[in-house]
């Protein structure tokens, strides 16, 4: 402790040093003038403050104050909220399995993921959780939530939730469990396949092909008539598994996703590469408020290059880059650096994806009040809009001619059960079109 102090102290004195020795314009001197001030602030509550302080949890305070100054997915880990946080990438870990965000002083479920401890208990996204136990979450940061959320399996975790439509908190006991999220799974109805993908981990893109490879065999080894892939409540994950699994429906030498950071750094553009393309069979991409960041860059890549139709409800908007540091103590600092683009030049911040079809999860229940980036508190206000009308589609009321089909007619999931008929009735058509002269089946 006293290592670290001392390690801290140096380089606060070196900066200061530096700045002495360089700093000329008006805004630097500002900057070290402000340091100043928070070395003279440690040392009075060092030396004068009425109990003994811990160092580690003064240093680690001021930086959450200063980071909360910022954008509400910028965070600073202590040594063992990150070590979980490097777990998550590998899908295996004790807890609940939902994703959250802070609004306001609140803390609000974002998505609970299918199949999981939280949603089997009925976890929905816009669920604001006032108690952890018997912990106030008034004001407590992300990191702090976490680490309470999480812990071994088969202990009980009890929140306190409020809910619109309820009249009083609600209190709902949780086992956790040890969390091993399947990130992909399937299902095949008469030809077509449904895969749902449930976040974008480690070997995301890996699953998702043996899924589709293992429907074609249920298929009698034919190409699948469509496919409907489901991002609904994917809060995101890896950008790299992101871009595969878009690169894996598009044909080579296409942008996926583009990013832009401060004063043109950070500047990169993804394409798909010509191998291991999927035939270009119908797709129908679900969305919802709960699909966020990397399923929000899937879904918009394959609507803006016109590979798939987009059905559900307005996504999230999380439209930031993240890279993640690993700092010398073991803490973490997750820092944005960028904005990321559609291929159309769009930015998903604050605004979300906009489906084709407007398909409410629940279509006889009353509209929800989900929990999106715009409602964050110091998120990134929308860039002005610079792309053509087209660029930004509006939500369209479902083709006239849709019809029943009797395959998906028992479904107790109105999106999914309305993406099947809409693949069956284009598959049929195409079916009943003749190819043009010399065109070859992919």
């Amino acid at each position: 402790m006293n290592r670290l102090l001392h390690s801290w102290r140096v380089a606060l004195a070196a900066g200061l040093l530096l700045a002495a020795a360089t700093a000329r314009a008006d805004h630097e001197d500002d900057t070290y003038k402000n340091l100043e001030v928070f070395a003279r602030v440690l040392s009075y509550v060092e030396n004068n403050y009425v109990e003994r302080v811990d160092n580690r949890k003064l240093m680690h305070g001021a930086i959450k104050g200063m980071l909360e100054t910022l954008d509400p997915h910028t965070l600073f880990m202590p040594p063992e909220v990150f070590k979980e946080m490097k777990i998550d990438t590998s899908g295996e870990f004790g807890g609940l399995g939902v994703e959250i965000a802070r609004k306001g002083d609140s803390i609000v479920v974002v998505a609970a993921v299918e199949d999981t401890p939280a949603a089997r208990a009925g976890l929905r996204p816009g669920d604001e959780i006032l108690r952890i136990d018997d912990e106030n979450t008034h004001g407590q940061d992300l990191a702090w939530a976490h680490q309470r959320l999480r812990g071994p399996a088969g202990r009980r975790v009890l929140l306190t939730i409020m809910r619109e439509g309820f009249n009083a908190p609600r209190e709902i006991a949780i086992i956790r469990d040890h969390i091993r999220i399947v990130s992909v799974e399937g299902a095949l109805y008469g030809g077509i396949g449904h895969v749902k993908v449930k976040n974008f981990q480690d070997r995301t893109d890996l699953y998702l092909r043996r899924e589709l490879d293992r429907l074609r065999t249920l298929n009698g080894g034919k190409e699948l008539r469509g496919l409907v892939l489901d991002l609904r409540n994917n809060p995101g994950g890896l950008l790299d598994q992101a871009v595969a699994v878009s690169d894996r429906f598009l044909p080579g030498n296409l942008p996926i996703v583009s990013t832009r950071g401060r004063d043109g750094r950070n500047a990169t553009e993804e394409r798909s590469k010509d191998r291991d393309t999927e035939a270009n069979y119908p797709l129908v991409v679900l969305v919802n408020a709960g699909s966020a960041s990397a399923s929000e860059i899937v879904a918009g890549a394959l609507q803006d290059h016109g590979r798939a139709v987009l059905l559900g409800t307005q996504t999230f908007g999380k439209g930031s880059v993240q890279t993640v540091i690993e700092l010398e103590d073991g803490s973490g600092l997750k820092l944005t650096i960028a904005r990321y683009y559609t291929p159309k030049g769009r930015s998903i911040q604050e605004r979300g994806i906009t489906p084709d079809f407007s398909v409410p999860d629940d279509p006889g229940g009353k509209p929800g009040r989900e929990t999106r980036e715009k409602d964050l508190e110091r998120h990134f206000k929308a860039e002005p809009v610079v792309s053509s009308p087209e660029h930004a589609p509006s939500p369209r009321a479902l083709p006239a001619n849709l019809k029943p089909w009797d395959v998906a007619a028992k479904l107790k999931d109105p999106p999914l059960k309305v993406a099947l008929e809409y693949l069956h009735g284009v598959a049929g058509a195409e079916a009943r079109t003749p190819a043009p002269a010399g065109a070859s089946e992919r």
